[in-house]
């Protein structure tokens, strides 16, 4: 089945809206009762905000995924890929360690800095391969460069978590996803970051569709590759800080969401980043409402609903283009 870009991008808003619908509806203990005044003000000051930063969240790793696959050129890319979520890590459990998880002060950082470190870590990480990849000219050593510092930064944090063994426990909801604690300035943050990111992914998208076809093709096109390259790395570093920030590590949205785009409407790599939003947006949602509603009144970490339908997806897909081969 393949559908035109805009209809599509307006069904998929369509879907997202009324996802937002059933996040603020429905809950870990059921229903909402909307004639109980005190369920009016959980519904906003709670459910809707949740609701909100888990699409926007959702959206800013699918758009980021879309420029890490474009910018690579490589379909297993995502938005991890330059050390982001292990600078974020390591960020977090340092500071966990450093402050004391039973103190009143890891409390507080919990509360109003955790979001700030966890920002800054992934910026520190994407800085970090950077520096190793020497700039941006050439996109095998930033990947490789990518890889090469994930490992370290995670290597740090299971050594701090092995000295400060509690920060394991307190940064556990860090590491499996979390929307529970998304309220409106969440949705400000991400929100203003999405936007950013949106435009300089939109305004780098030429460059993109040029590399489809080779970097020497792009040059003699007249691309800047170097200045597009760091565009969109700023871009889907703010994306993915942004996201990873509020809500920790999740999993596979950003490695799928183009995936399912491509599948249902090829097209430019404008339209892409801006479906691969939408699409993002939808499924992070769809997998919070289904972590609220699985093992009620508990709820599952949402990263782990992630996880489980983005693998089953990929192998459906691995298993799809298998049989196409024969």
């Amino acid at each position: 089945m393949t559908l035109r870009p805009g209809p599509l991008l307006a069904l998929l808003l369509v879907l997202g809206a009324a996802g937002v619908a059933a996040g603020v509806l429905v809950g870990s203990t059921g229903w909402a009762d909307l004639s109980d005044d005190s369920m009016r003000l959980i519904l906003w000051e709670i459910r809707l905000p949740r609701s909100l930063g888990a699409w926007w969240a959702g959206a800013l790793l699918g758009m980021a995924g879309a420029m890490a696959q474009g910018l690579f050129r490589n379909p297993l890319a995502d938005p991890y890929l330059l050390g982001s979520a292990s600078g974020a890590e390591l960020a977090v459990a340092v500071a966990l360690a450093l402050t004391g998880v039973a103190s009143p002060s890891a409390s507080l950082l919990a509360a109003v800095g955790l979001t700030g470190v966890a920002f800054i870590g992934t910026l520190v990480g994407v800085g970090l391969t950077l520096l190793l990849a020497r700039g941006v000219e050439q996109t095998l050593r930033l990947l490789l460069a990518g890889v090469v510092v994930g490992v370290v930064l995670n290597a740090l944090t299971n050594l701090t978590t092995l000295q400060v063994p509690d920060t394991l426990r307190a940064m556990q909801a860090f590491l499996l996803g979390n929307t529970g604690l998304l309220g409106w300035h969440s949705v400000a943050v991400m929100a203003t970051a999405g936007v950013l990111a949106a435009l300089l992914g939109l305004l780098a998208s030429p460059a993109l569709d040029a590399l489809t076809l080779g970097e020497a093709t792009a040059k003699s096109l007249g691309i800047r590759l170097a200045l597009m390259r760091l565009l969109l790395i700023v871009a889907f570093a703010l994306a993915t800080g942004a996201a990873v920030a509020q809500t920790g590590i999740v999993a596979f949205v950003g490695l799928v969401s183009p995936h399912l785009v491509r599948a249902l409407c090829p097209m430019l790599h404008g339209w892409l980043v801006l479906l691969s939003a939408a699409v993002g947006g939808a499924l992070l949602l769809l997998a919070d409402v289904t972590a609220r509603a699985l093992i009620r009144p508990q709820e599952l970490p949402v990263g782990i609903v992630t996880a489980l339908v983005g693998g089953a997806y990929l192998l459906v897909l691995m298993h799809r283009r298998k049989v196409l081969a024969r």
